[in-house]
Order: structure tokens, then C-alpha cells, then sequence
């Protein structure tokens, strides 16, 4: 049997949204994305001072925020500097305006 492409857009539709919520799934990573909406990009650092985490902590929900394709990394050594991904949170944003809607 034969899928139509709507339901593989359906499908597709869905893990993102799935993927983007659960990467949003945690406090420390919706403020993480606040911060870095109100400064464009910052370092692991940055996130250290104004967050009440260890870094450790704050390296991992970058991560789980990377994985999920709504932040992205530059090194710059020795740092690494994060900006949300443009394009990713664009979509992210137009799914869950569907899903609501």
C-alpha cells in the first residue's frame, strides 16, 4: 500500500513538533531560549551568571536544545558560542501555531 504525501507531510509534521516539544520540556531550556533571543548568541558562560545552575547542568540542556536543531554552536576557542538556529525555531514556531490553532 502506498502512502500519499499528505500523510508522510502529516508524519514529518508531527515528529518535529514532537522533537521541538520535548526539547521545550524543561524550565532551564525555555529560559535558555529567552536569553538567547534577547542577546542573539551567547557562551556557555554567559548562561553560567545568570542562570542558578552548575555548568555542567547548563552544557547538557544546551545539548538536548543543539540535538533538537533550535540552537546551534560556533566554536571559538576554547568556547563555544550558542544562537538560536534562524530556521529551525522559525518552523518550531510555525508548528505549534498549527497544533493551537
Amino acid at each position: 500500500m502506498k502512502r500519499s504525501l499528505e500523510h508522510i507531510i502529516y508524519k514529518e509534521d508531527t515528529e518535529a513538533l514532537a522533537k521541538f516539544a520535548k526539547a521545550l520540556g524543561h524550565p532551564t531550556r525555555i529560559a535558555i531560549l529567552k536569553q538567547l533571543e534577547e542577546q542573539s548568541c551567547c557562551f556557555t558562560g554567559d548562561l553560567v551568571e545568570i542562570l542558578p545552575l552548575a555548568q555542567s547542568t547548563i552544557s547538557q540542556h544546551l545539548k538536548e536544545l543543539k540535538n533538537a536543531g533550535l540552537i546551534q554552536g560556533e566554536l571559538k576557542p576554547p568556547k563555544i558560542k550558542y544562537c538560536i538556529n534562524q530556521k529551525n525555531w522559525k518552523i518550531a514556531k510555525a508548528l505549534f501555531h498549527n497544533f493551537f490553532d
